[in-house]
């Protein structure tokens, strides 16, 4: 007796990752059950459109017509709206944040550390601001609420809910790195 596909999500994901291997993070991102297609002009959209369709085509792959969706000029994906601006984080998520409520036990702490922790690359300093908050996830500590973990709580309610707009590297000029660190945090700064 036939039951589908076990792990379907991971199947389809290992396939098109292999599929679309020469395309990922150039122009094609997939995920779940998505493929997304990314350009930053009409032109290279329909250029980078034909390149997926026919890959698909060679492969004998075909994607339902009815559920795709074309010429989107911002898309949510993971919590984030992409667009030809650049990426920033979905403004519900933003609301969900403000609205949670102060954490009273260590499952509450991890679930908003782990809610955090999506958005850490949004937030300069994300490691040393969480430190009071992370402390009360390990193991044989009590969790007992300070004035230092409320101070760290509203700064990161804070800091998740003052969007920032990430872009997309400008041609193929070098990099720059800036670091710092010290006894309880890393910090770093990718330049162009």
């Amino acid at each position: 007796m036939s039951f589908g596909l076990t792990n379907a999500p991971a199947a389809f994901i290992d396939l098109m990752n292999r599929v679309f291997k020469q395309y990922l993070d150039l122009f094609v991102i997939v995920f779940i059950d998505d493929i997304l297609i990314y350009s930053r002009n009409e032109e290279e959209h329909a250029s980078h459109l034909r390149v997926v369709l026919q890959t698909l085509k060679d492969r004998q792959l075909f994607a339902k017509f009815n559920k795709c969706e074309f010429r989107l000029q911002s898309v949510a994906f993971l919590g984030h709206i992409v667009s030809s601006e650049g990426i920033r984080v979905d403004s519900q998520k933003i609301e969900a944040v403000k609205q949670w409520p102060r954490p009273t036990s260590a499952t509450d702490n991890r679930s908003f550390l782990g809610l955090g922790d999506n958005y850490r690359r949004f937030v300069e300093g994300f490691s040393s601001i969480a430190s009071p908050l992370t402390k009360l996830t390990q193991k044989n500590v009590k969790f007992q609420w300070s004035d230092d973990c409320e101070r760290s709580f509203a700064e990161l309610k804070t800091r998740l809910t003052t969007t920032h707009v990430l872009t997309l590297p400008e041609g193929s000029d070098g990099y720059v790195i800036y670091c710092d660190a010290s006894r309880v945090g890393l910090g770093y700064a990718l330049m162009q």
